[in-house]
This record gives C-alpha cells, sequence and structure tokens, in this order.
C-alpha cells in the first residue's frame, strides 16, 4: 500500500475522483471497519433506488460501526436526502460518500448535503507519493493512475481505460446518443490537451453541430475524464484572451487517446503530456492544500504567455514546463513579460528536462522531474524546496 498524501476530514465528505484513481482501495485501508454499500452491484441499485428511505432501516441494523461508505453515490444520488437527515439526526454515523461522476447529481438538482460533507477530490498518483518507483519518461507515457500502474499489462489496461469508462458511464447512462460520434470527439479532443479548444473546428471535424460538441465537453469534465483552465486577469494591463485551456486528468490517458504517426511530431506530443504532468500534479497539490488557490494559465494578444499561474493564500508563482534538456534565451520569454506585468509576483519557475537546478533573470530554473518528486501539500511553491 503506497501512502497517498490526502487526509481524511474528520467530518462526513464526498470523495470524487475518476475511476482507477484509487478511492476504494485507500479508503478501505483508511477505515478498515467501515460498513459498506456498493452502487457497482446492480443489486444494490435496485433496492435503494426503489425505496431510498431503506437507508434508515439498513443504518438501524449497523452494530459495529458508526463509518458508513457509500461508494459511486450518483448512481443514486436521491439517496442523498435520507443521508442528509441522518446527518442531521446526529446519531454519530460518519458518511464517506464516493463518486466518479458528478453529472447526474447535478442532473437531479440535488445539493451535496448543504455543507454538512465536506467536498474531497482523490487524483492519480504524485511524484511524492511513488518516491523511487517514480519514472518520468514512464508517466509521460503511461501516467499515474495507480489501475494502469499496477496492473499485469498496464499497456493494454490503458487503453481499455477510456472505452471502460465509455461503455460504463456514457453509454449505460444514456450521456450520448451517439457513442461512435462521442468517440471521435475524443480523439479530436486530444489535440487541444494543453491547449484553448476550439469549439467550431473539433464540431467540423467530428461532422456534428458546435452545441453537440459543447455539451460533449462538458459530458467530459463531469465525469472527470478532464478539466479547463481560466485565463489570470487579475488587474492585467496588456488584454488577455478570454478562452480556457484544457488537459485531460491524466497524462496516460492523454496519450492512449492521442494520434500518433508519421506526419504526427513526437516532441509536440512530448511537450503537451509533460505539460499535462504538471498540471495534474499542481491541481493535485492544491486540492490536497484545501483548494485555497486559484490554478490559472496567462496570455496575452500579443502572444506572450505562461503555462501555469498559482495565486492565493499559498503566494503568486508563474510556472513554465518546457520539454528540454537545454534552454534557450527564447524560453524565459514568457516569464519575463510576467513579471514585468506582475512584479508582485513571488516566483518565476521554468521547469525543463535538465539535471542541473539555476537561477538567472530572477527566473529559477529547476528539473521537471525534482519539481513533481518534491512537490507535496506541506509545502508551498518556494523554489527554495526545490
Amino acid at each position: 500500500m503506497i501512502p497517498r498524501i490526502f487526509t481524511p476530514p474528520k467530518t462526513s465528505f464526498f470523495l470524487f475522483g475518476p475511476r482507477g484513481t484509487g478511492k476504494t482501495t485507500w479508503i478501505r485501508n483508511c477505515f478498515p471497519d467501515a460498513a459498506w454499500i456498493n452502487f457497482l452491484r446492480t443489486d444494490q441499485v435496485r433496492r435503494f433506488s426503489a425505496r431510498p428511505e431503506f437507508l434508515s432501516e439498513w443504518l438501524a441494523m449497523q452494530k459495529n460501526t458508526k463509518t458508513i461508505v457509500i461508494d459511486e453515490i450518483q448512481k443514486v444520488p436521491e439517496l442523498l436526502s435520507v443521508v442528509h437527515d441522518e446527518i442531521e439526526s446526529k446519531k454519530g454515523f460518519h458518511f464517506i460518500l464516493t463518486g466518479s461522476s458528478a453529472r447526474k447529481i447535478k442532473r437531479a438538482n440535488v445539493d451535496l448535503l448543504g455543507g454538512r460533507a465536506l467536498l474531497k477530490t482523490l487524483h492519480p498518483f504524485m511524484a511524492h507519493e511513488l518516491g523511487k518507483e517514480f519514472n518520468l519518461p514512464s508517466a509521460l507515457t503511461k501516467g499515474l493512475l495507480p489501475v494502469v500502474l499496477y496492473a499485469e499489462n498496464p499497456d493494454e489496461t490503458l487503453m481499455s481505460y477510456v472505452d471502460l469508462y465509455i461503455r460504463e458511464e456514457v453509454q449505460m447512462e444514456g450521456l450520448v446518443r451517439n457513442i461512435g460520434n462521442f468517440s471521435r470527439f475524443l480523439e479530436a479532443l486530444s489535440f487541444s490537451h494543453g491547449n484553448v479548444i476550439n469549439v467550431s473546428e473539433t464540431a467540423r471535424e467530428c461532422e456534428v453541430e458546435r452545441k453537440v460538441v459543447s455539451n460533449y465537453i462538458q459530458i467530459v469534465e463531469d465525469l472527470l475524464l478532464g478539466f479547463r483552465l481560466p485565463v489570470f486577469s487579475k488587474r492585467a494591463k496588456r488584454k488577455t484572451i478570454t478562452h480556457e485551456k484544457f488537459y485531460f486528468f491524466d497524462a496516460g490517458v492523454y496519450r492512449s487517446l492521442r494520434p500518433s504517426g508519421p506526419l504526427d511530431r513526437p516532441e509536440e506530443i512530448d511537450g503537451a503530456a509533460l505539460e499535462g504532468l504538471v498540471a495534474q500534479h499542481l491541481r493535485a497539490w492544491n486540492a490536497y492544500r484545501g483548494e485555497k488557490n486559484r490554478l490559472c494559465y496567462w496570455r496575452t494578444y500579443q502572444q506572450a504567455e505562461v503555462d501555469f499561474v498559482i495565486y492565493g493564500p499559498d503566494g503568486f508563482c508563474a510556472i513554465e514546463a518546457k520539454n528540454t534538456a537545454r534552454l534557450r534565451p527564447a524560453d524565459y520569454s514568457g516569464l519575463k513579460s510576467f513579471k514585468n506585468e506582475y512584479p508582485e509576483c513571488q516566483a518565476a519557475i521554468l521547469l525543463y528536462r535538465g539535471k542541473q537546478a539555476f537561477k538567472t533573470q530572477e527566473i529559477s530554473c529547476i528539473p521537471c522531474e525534482d519539481f513533481l518528486r518534491q512537490l507535496t501539500s506541506s509545502r508551498d511553491l518556494n523554489p527554495r524546496y526545490f
């Protein structure tokens, strides 16, 4: 069992995360005496869907534990009203509600227990969690999903991962009418990993209407397969673009979807994978610190750009990721422009594939592997830690 950085709250909480991130394994390890309701079992889905109030009767039979796990709660969102009542009744039950999709909960207009339970997320492994087992080249091709890393055949597991999502989440829940169109959309979306999504162009590629693509993007986010980064525009002197950037939640999932052939440049695919790997680490880091900071990117109409901007109680930091072992003067331009725009920026960090850490022109150049290995929720992003 590899210890996770995530620390559970002492109160009831939701634990959301994509399939395969290790939610069930982690809960069983941390709460071995918990009582379980597993909605991956169709018989339990049928029972509690027909009579949500049966939960109160079932809880009354739990004599040996007060910790209750309801796995994949989004499959029976009506149950949340009963959970809410049980928490309000102060019978001492500690609920852990897991989910790999927020879509049905949103569509059912069910609130997340009115703040009675905290909302937490579990992410793919961070390099710090894996320690000596972390391998950067492998992480860029296979990703960091526990279900993939510890499979007998990681490559086959990764290739079937998205198919599993499409079959069990998209098709069974009837989220889209045409599975073929959605599969083509996911492949087209892989070209937008680390970039602004051009909805009109993606719609033409998939031969569907623009509003269909917009709906598909929302489905991907609701299923926790991807996320968007907003533009950092606070007190901007120069006009910034307004569109968000998109990332798949795991570098391996991106690589499994991204087609490659003689006309595709490997360095372009590898560069997007590296940027995505840094994005997923920063996102996990922020989640495990309590979602205290905003994670954004910065781009002006003059094409000055910084991959990531972290702004919040933990500081004001700009980070650029370069898939190169040898830095050129042009590689510093985005961070220098950002520092000119925001002199208050406390740290400008350039991550690259070299071996030496150094500082030049107020920019801290850090080997990407070192940065990822040492990034943990107990630290802010001060370059001195790396």
